[in-house]
């Protein structure tokens, strides 16, 4: 169990949350949720010891499993002994006690030393480390053949496997997970629900999956209201829930808004008057409903909606015999299809079967889109009539020119449009205020990611191509981005590990893997039965 008591975290004026007080049991799986920047990174690190509280405490188990956001860290490291890290006090042993006997001679300060470190180790199970981890690994599904190799010779669902090894590396009580499906494939996001699913620990999740999230979770703990609310069962039973309590608060935030009003309305009228005693007494039933400040809920839903300028032609793509290879491994061949205006199609497949090839090569000499022969080796390839796209790479880098601000960047995309359309464009995609005049060096991740979905809004094209658009978007904006795709009229190109967009959107699937492309046409749902 991790106790947390009164804990509190601000920034300056920012209060990310206040007084916190909450438990998480074992055998239970909580999804800890929250808009970017609602403190669920802090409140994570709180709970595994990086961070001190500013104020409360946090009671946690002696052992401690924790799988963080960056999966390169170990890159460098052996499969095993990344498994072996996880007990950080042996691993620091190990590695102390190892250099020690590289040592021709050792001091007498040294030799002791090294008694106290071999201690440890015994008192760790180190001498069984080794074997202890590769039994993990095999259960996991990591065979022994990579257990010496580097991890950055893993593919990345191997890679988020080890990482879970390292986290169960000595039975810890409780488990805690910052976005863990970040950089898997579908594939590898079932095999991770199972598993959990099995874990009798207590279990911490923060992701941005709400499929994921629905299908793990026993409950949600909530940061908004600079509070942690706790909600029994997934993400989809918590904004229910959320949603009631949500108008209660703001219904008595409102009442008491009123209120104050209606006494400094009555302290104005008469506070020059003879009515001293009662403008005195309702003066101090201001100050009393002021002491505490209104609680507001820190959400904040992005308005996106995809519009066209004008419709394509019936046809929107013919393509026949499209083929790739990449050093000599043939990614797909003699791939053809013919698409029609108004499909949305899905691209599934494995890490590295060739959607972003896929999509690539599509775009080769698409309109309005620079000229690339070299992303497709072979094939023909028409785009219909009056054609227009928009374009949301996988990789962002290079994407947004830097040295301006972000309304100077959009700008530069409808020269004919006013200030007022473009600050109005920016404020739908959260960038209020003054936050369009930030420069576009200083984007984080998320802001990028909404900045070029302005872009296309903007654009207004009647085709869309997608790649991994819901990296770095909070469940929010997720939710935001499937119903504007739900509602969009023109033709739709989707890569995305996010089940429900996979589900709620798609009307075609196009299976990537083993050197091919297979067009299925039909949903995802229908095309996942027929291959099960």
């Amino acid at each position: 169990m991790i106790a947390v008591s009164g804990v509190s975290m601000r920034y300056g004026s920012k209060v990310l949350f206040e007084d916190v007080t909450t438990t998480f049991t074992k055998g239970r799986r909580y999804g800890l949720t929250g808009p970017n920047g609602a403190g669920k990174s802090t409140f994570m690190k709180l709970l595994t010891g990086e961070l001190e509280p500013q104020r409360g405490s946090v009671v946690r188990p002696s052992k401690l499993g924790v799988l963080r956001q960056d999966h390169y860290a170990f890159d460098k490291y052996r499969v095993i002994d990344t498994v072996i890290m996880g007990n950080k006090r042996l691993w620091q042993a190990l590695t102390e006690r190892d250099a020690l006997y590289s040592k021709a001679d050792l001091s007498n300060e040294e030799g002791m030393r090294l008694g106290e470190l071999e201690g440890i180790v015994g008192e760790e199970d180190g001498y069984s480390a080794e074997s202890d981890a590769a039994v993990l690994l095999q259960g996991l599904d990591i065979a022994d053949a990579l257990h010496e190799r580097t991890l950055a010779e893993l593919q990345g669902g191997q890679k988020v496997r080890v990482l879970v090894a390292q986290a169960l590396f000595g039975q810890p009580e409780a488990l805690l997970l910052d976005e863990p499906t970040n950089h898997l494939d579908l594939d590898s996001i079932h095999w991770l629900q199972h598993f959990l699913n099995r874990y009798e620990g207590s279990l911490i999740v923060i992701s941005h999956d709400r499929h994921f999230l629905n299908n793990i979770c026993t409950h949600v703990a909530d940061i908004d209201y600079q509070t942690i609310i706790t909600y029994t069962g997934g993400y989809d039973d918590m904004v229910m829930a959320k949603t009631q309590i949500r108008s209660t608060i703001e219904a008595s935030n409102v009442q008491r808004e009123k209120k104050i009003a209606q006494l400094n309305d009555f302290i104005a009228r008469f506070g020059a008057g003879t009515r001293a005693s009662q403008v005195t007494s309702r003066r101090k039933e201001v100050e009393r409903l002021q002491t505490t400040e209104l609680a507001r809920s820190n959400i904040q839903r992005p308005y996106i909606r995809f519009t066209m300028k004008r419709p394509s032609g019936k046809v929107v793509l013919e393509c026949d015999g499209l083929s790739k290879a990449h050093g000599g491994s043939v990614v797909f061949s003699r791939f053809g299809a013919i698409v029609n205006r108004g499909d949305r199609i899905v691209l599934v497949g494995r890490n590295g079967a060739g959607k972003t090839t896929l999509l690539k090569a599509l775009l080769a000499d698409a309109p309005d889109m620079p000229e690339s022969p070299e992303d497709r080796d072979q094939g023909t390839l028409r785009w219909g009539h009056e054609v227009s796209i928009g374009y949301f790479p996988q990789d962002h880098a290079g994407e947004i020119e830097k040295g301006m601000t972000a309304v100077e960047w959009l700008h530069r995309f409808d020269p004919d449009a006013s200030r007022q359309d473009i600050h109005g464009l920016l404020g739908q995609m959260l960038f209020s205020g003054e936050e369009g005049l930030k420069p576009t060096d200083a984007l984080s991740g998320g802001e990028t990611a909404r900045l070029l979905f302005c872009r296309i809004m903007l654009q207004k094209p009647n085709v869309l191509v997608l790649d991994e658009p819901t990296n770095h978007l909070d469940l929010e904006s997720i939710n935001a981005l499937n119903v504007a795709l739900q509602k969009y009229e023109g033709t739709v190109f989707l890569v995305t590990h996010d089940q429900d967009l996979l589900e709620e959107v798609g009307t075609r699937v196009w299976q990537c893997g083993k050197g091919r492309v297979i067009d299925f046409k039909g949903t995802y749902e229908e095309h996942a039965g027929s291959v099960a």
